[in-house]
């Protein structure tokens, strides 16, 4: 039973995780070309979709921490400090999606769509700070799986 739970847990992490990565580090630079002087239609498309992407993939990615939790109380590791270690930066890459990334996104995509002409030059850090708020999401995640992977500390040998 711990096999099947651990390989939907990684299932739900590379199923979930994975497109809101790939989603939300592709955003910042399709905000750029949104709001360049020429007004890209196409960049405004893309943005709503990664936009959608990293939503929906959000919501599904609940599912990766309910897995996580079952596997390790499976496997009696719920309070070895790897494990501890990784919910705390799990549930910190969970606050900046959802409180700082998610809603920048929103802002901008209503900053990109307010007007058909073309927009004004931006402030130059409006789309460096999606990058870099997007960069320790992902940041956290990567340090979450090599975690997961190393396990350091661990005694139960799976």
């Amino acid at each position: 039973m711990t096999k099947l739970l651990r390989s939907l847990h990684v299932l739900a992490a590379i199923v979930a995780v994975g497109p809101v990565t790939v989603a939300a580090s592709m955003f910042p630079a399709t905000l750029r070309r949104a709001l360049g002087t020429s007004g890209d239609g196409g960049a405004r498309t893309t943005l709503r979709t990664l936009h959608r992407s990293c939503r929906v993939y959000a919501g599904i990615g609940i599912a990766v921490p309910l897995f996580g939790f079952t596997t390790a109380g499976s496997l009696g590791v719920l309070g070895d400090t790897w494990l501890i270690t990784s919910i705390l930066l799990t549930a910190a890459a969970a606050a900046v999606l959802a409180l700082l990334v998610l809603p920048a996104q929103d802002r901008a995509l209503a900053e990109t769509t307010s007007s058909a002409s073309p927009l004004p030059a931006p402030t130059p850090l409006a789309p460096g700070r999606l990058a870099m708020l997007t960069g320790i999401f992902n940041l956290l995640w990567a340090t979450v799986t090599v975690l997961m992977i190393i396990r350091p500390g661990s005694t139960t040998g799976v």
